[in-house]
């Protein structure tokens, strides 16, 4: 069993690099792929980690990228962490991660929630500050009783306190990613919040431009939703990948390798995968 959506501290999950691998191997998993957001710092020492606890490490991403509707994230497999055009573009996109922060803050402050920016930076152990770190920060201040609370009530898209950043096109973050030697997947397409006609529209637009894979094995995609992404991956020939978006302490709720517990991805997905680089 593998589990390709993680994150670590160097963008917004609990964990170091290295517990992260030592969290995979006692869940017996057989590979794993760091994918924090908008970054790729963390994964040399996490891949060298997972090789120390015989375990396949694989060097990821999550990107951020523009859409319309909804909210649109790439996942990156095989990267080389070190490629410069990936690394300046990632770099681009945290830019605008940082602006927006700051914006937050500030209106999270005309709205009566005083937060320091020394804070939020506390809760945030690596180069990537997001959202669940200033939700955090407003926990520890006693304004919202929870993370989830502070999404649903200021700082999810359409609330008081949301502030939309910069991201790089669809186009874009694929050819990073595919720049860099990885493979592109669409992650959980749900989160796009489109009906099926249209979301097969984006994807055939998405494979022009070079898509290897679309995440099916989600926590949140119940049998209907996997069934609509089956169906996206036959016809337009993609590989069915899968990931529990594990972020440790940040939602606790969640299992590494297993999501709800709805979670299973089989080793031969990597195969698909790394076939696909052939390719």
């Amino acid at each position: 069993m593998i589990d390709l959506h993680t994150h670590s501290t160097f963008s917004d999950g609990s964990l170091t690099p290295e517990e992260l691998a030592a969290a995979a191997r006692e869940a017996g998993l057989s590979a794993i792929a760091l994918t924090d957001h908008d970054t790729v710092d963390g994964t040399p020492r996490f891949v060298e980690a997972c090789a120390r606890g015989g375990i396949t490490g694989i060097a990821g991403v999550e990107i951020s990228a523009d859409t319309l509707k909804g909210t649109m994230h790439l996942l990156g497999y095989f990267l080389d962490p070190e490629h410069a055009g990936l690394r300046d573009a990632l770099a681009e996109v945290r830019d605008g991660r940082r602006v927006r922060n700051h914006r937050i803050v500030e209106e999270l402050a005309t709205h009566g929630m005083e937060l320091t920016w020394a804070e939020v930076l506390t809760l945030s152990g690596g180069d990537v500050v997001g959202r669940p770190h200033i939700a955090q920060a407003m926990v520890k201040r006693g304004y919202v009783p929870s993370c989830n609370a502070a999404f649903q009530e200021w700082l999810g898209k359409g609330k008081p306190a949301y502030v939309d950043r910069f991201r790089l096109s669809p186009q874009d973050g694929i050819a990073r990613i595919r720049e860099a030697g990885g493979v592109a997947v669409l992650a959980h397409p749900f989160t796009l919040d489109l009906r099926f006609k249209k979301l097969r529209t984006l994807v055939s637009d998405l494979v022009g431009w070079g898509l290897s894979g679309v995440e099916v094995f989600y926590p949140e995609h119940g049998a209907d939703r996997r069934q609509q992404y089956q169906t996206l991956a036959h016809d337009f020939d993609l590989v069915m990948t899968g990931g529990s978006d594990f972020h440790g302490d940040m939602n606790p709720s969640i299992q590494l390798g297993r999501g709800f517990g709805n979670v299973c991805v089989k080793d031969s997905v990597l195969d698909q995968l790394r076939e696909r680089l052939a390719g």
